[in-house]
């Protein structure tokens, strides 16, 4: 066990955990912040999407001692302004369905927006491909990126 102070959602966190306890479980278990989903464990599926220092990571495969150093946002911790649109947007097309995969699409969405804030569907498709939606509604969480683009989703 070690002691690392970990910045999340902009606060300072102090969780006792082994080094290669995977983040996932550090944020789920440890601090309490149940957003970030375990899907598969492996990377594959994406459900467990957070920002390290504003870029897309997997907190299944993240260990908090790769993460110590890091600015670490989840879900909960998503800008007000930059959720609030890309939920409007998610709710305006539909795209929830079991919901289960939402907050890793939506914090894909949000570092894609972030970095090119009018994608083109080839950036949409080349940012999301790795979240898999077991429902299937990639086409509306496309039209539901280009709404928010329109929005000032970034």
């Amino acid at each position: 066990m070690a002691r690392f102070e970990l910045s999340i959602n902009g606060i300072k966190k102090a969780v006792d955990a082994p080094e290669d306890m995977p983040l996932l479980w550090v944020l789920r278990d440890l601090v309490g912040l149940t957003g970030t989903k375990y899907g598969c464990g492996v990377a594959q599926c994406r459900a467990c999407t957070v920002h390290l220092d504003g870029a897309p990571s997997f907190a299944c495969q993240v260990t908090v001692g790769m993460a110590a150093n890091a600015e670490i946002t989840t879900i909960e911790g998503l800008a007000e302004e930059q959720r609030a649109v890309l939920e409007k947007a998610w709710i305006e097309e539909d795209v929830p369905q079991c919901g289960y995969c939402q907050p890793g699409q939506i914090m894909s969405a949000a570092a894609l927006l972030a970095a090119k804030p009018k994608p083109t569907d080839a950036d949409i498709d080349a940012a999301m491909s790795g979240n898999l939606c077991r429902c299937g509604t990639y086409n509306r969480i496309r039209r539901a990126i280009h709404r928010a683009a329109e929005h000032g989703g970034e």
